[in-house]
């Protein structure tokens, strides 16, 4: 209990508490995208429940993580050595990790070029992912995106309740911020696109994190927070234009 007191009266726990939860809500981002995409090929009746399933889960691999952290520090160290080069099991995991994005994103960029015929007696092309399926691949990521949160936040505080605090706030905030951006990527087929060319770059962005080479997160997000600026500018005019056809 004095710790905690102590705690609470350090103004530098107060503003390390505060830059951890703006890191782990910006990292949430890329777990959030990815679940909004996937859970908007579900039927309609369960995407809300896949989302909260998903965001949930997310939740309690990182506290789960967060109660063993001797073994997170662990997952840094090198565990084997291929052509030269040390892999611990984070950047194993990173590496598989990203390739499943890549995987995940190319087939659905090349789903939307060159859809499927939709099936007889179906009322929505959209629908084509089982909602077992779609939970089976929310948590995959769900694992990855954890284990890069909780060792970003390792590295920036020592003091495990701050940690525990900014993880929980970050998911509130995912959980809250899932439905509309869910909802703000499906009525706009042209978003779907941009978030799938995000996912691409968060998974070269893994990968080569697994193979020991630092990008400065400040210019993937830079990068995608220009790219989603321009694209509401681009709905803002279409939609302008079509008002104006309208009155027309």
């Amino acid at each position: 209990m004095d710790y905690l007191v102590q705690l609470a009266a350090s103004p530098t726990a107060w503003v390390a508490l505060a830059t951890l939860i703006v890191m782990e809500i910006v990292l949430g981002i890329d777990n959030l995208i990815f679940i909004s995409i996937l859970t908007n090929k579900l039927p309609v009746q369960h995407r809300a429940k896949a989302r909260r399933i998903g965001i949930s889960m997310a939740l309690i691999l990182r506290l789960g993580l967060l109660s063993t952290i001797a073994f997170i520090v662990q997952l840094t160290e090198p565990v084997i050595e291929i052509l030269g080069n040390a892999f611990s099991w984070k950047d194993m995991i990173l590496i598989a990790g990203g390739l499943f994005l890549l995987w995940k994103a190319t087939t659905e960029i090349h789903h939307s070029m060159d859809p499927e015929p939709e099936k007889v007696g179906s009322n929505s092309p959209s629908v084509s992912l089982g909602f077992a399926s779609a939970i089976g691949q929310i948590l995959l990521l769900d694992l990855v995106f954890s284990i890069d949160s909780i060792v970003t936040a390792v590295g920036m505080t020592e003091h495990l309740p701050i940690m525990i605090i900014a993880v929980v706030v970050s998911v509130i905030v995912m959980l809250v911020a899932a439905e509309p951006l869910a909802k703000f990527i499906n009525d706009n087929p042209t978003v779907v696109m941009l978030a799938l060319g995000f996912l691409i770059m968060i998974g070269m962005t893994l990968i080569a994190e697994g193979f020991g080479a630092h990008v400065p997160k400040g210019y993937v997000y830079a990068a995608m927070a220009f790219s989603a600026v321009i694209e509401c500018l681009n709905i803002a005019r279409r939609t302008r234009h079509r008002r104006l056809a309208e009155k027309h």
